[in-house]
């Protein structure tokens, strides 16, 4: 097998974009993820269906729109959709479109999702949170390509690329039949795994110095340059954010006009955590937690957003943490 040249790199014909362009944030060296973008690439030129894996904030939606690019596609739709927000009652008709007066309140057509991005890229996020009940329509959309709008009984043919992701364990989920076995097959045509932050501490510099030069232009702001010492601190951190964590810790620094820093109680903590062969993971969920209040200055949203997690889960172990507390006193 033919060693990946790194020079060639479909992740140098980024390097050049505008620090807010979503597609900028494909940066870094790692020899695991420049094979990655080998294998996008291809994926890309084929068109062929992709399920990108990994833990939440490792820049799947970045990877997904990275394909968009790289591909024939590239100058037309690119569709993203949280399959986690979809409306269940309105749901199969966001996707697929309605006729007029299929169901009340439709006074006019819609295309739905699939139809709007003609000749482009859907993007399905949280796919593993998709209703059981619209797989089979989406499985009609990638084997025959074609979907039927709510009120139709005629098919319309589509052609779209369809790239999803996920942060739960697809195969899991089919076990315990929450998702649909020929499904799971068919986005899994090609799957990459995006790799945690912890697992490419190599690239952490880059990262920093992206995110620096981009909320340095925003805010108006000189270029953060850290020590020695941040910049190695920042490398030990375990990360469980990933990427989305790094950049709200570097923007908190912009908007309060200090040095962005680690939380200084878990630093030390995240180091050791990030040598020993396991993890007490109650624990370092009450530190994400906390973490992400803390970036956000106790709103509950927005940490909410900055972990992955639905507000109703945020307000869920806040009530937990708040009794385990209580009981402890």
């Amino acid at each position: 097998m033919a060693t990946l040249d790194v020079t060639q790199s479909p992740l140098n014909r980024f390097t050049s974009l505008p620090p807010d362009d979503p597609a900028s944030l494909v940066v870094g060296s790692d020899p695991t993820v420049n094979r990655i973008a080998h294998h996008a690439e291809r994926a890309a030129q084929v068109e062929c269906t992709v399920l990108l894996t990994g833990e939440t904030g490792t820049g799947k939606e970045v990877w997904a729109r990275m394909l968009h690019r790289l591909g024939p596609r590239q100058h037309r739709p690119f569709l993203p959709v949280n399959c986690a927000a979809l409306t269940p009652t309105l749901a199969e008709s966001q996707l697929f479109g309605h006729e007029r007066g299929a169901f009340t309140g439709a006074a006019g057509a819609s295309l739905g999702v699939f139809r709007a991005g003609e000749g482009g890229v859907v993007f399905l996020d949280e796919v593993g949170d998709m209703p059981l009940e619209l797989q089979p329509k989406l499985l009609r959309v990638l084997q025959e390509g074609e979907v039927t709008p709510v009120g139709s009984a005629h098919p319309v043919h589509v052609d779209v690329q369809i790239v999803a992701a996920t942060n739960l364990n697809l195969e899991n989920e089919v076990a315990a039949g929450r998702f649909r076995e020929d499904l799971y097959y068919r986005l899994n045509l090609v799957e990459l795994r995006m790799p945690a932050l912890r697992e490419r501490t190599s690239d952490i510099p880059a990262f920093i110095d992206h995110f620096s030069r981009r909320f340095a232009a925003r805010y108006d702001r000189p270029v953060w340059q850290p020590t020695p010492d941040t910049l190695a601190a920042f490398c030990n951190y375990a990360w469980p954010g990933n990427i989305r964590q790094l950049g709200y810790v570097i923007e908190q620094g912009y908007v309060l006009d200090c040095e962005p820093m680690l939380p200084g109680a878990e630093q030390q903590a995240a180091a050791t955590t990030a040598t020993l062969p396991f993890t007490d993971l109650s624990r370092l969920r009450r530190t994400a937690v906390e973490q992400a209040l803390r970036a956000t200055n106790n709103h509950k949203g927005r940490a909410a957003k900055l972990l992955g997690v639905h507000p109703n889960t945020m307000t869920r172990l806040i009530a937990q943490f708040n009794k385990s507390d209580a009981a402890e006193e």
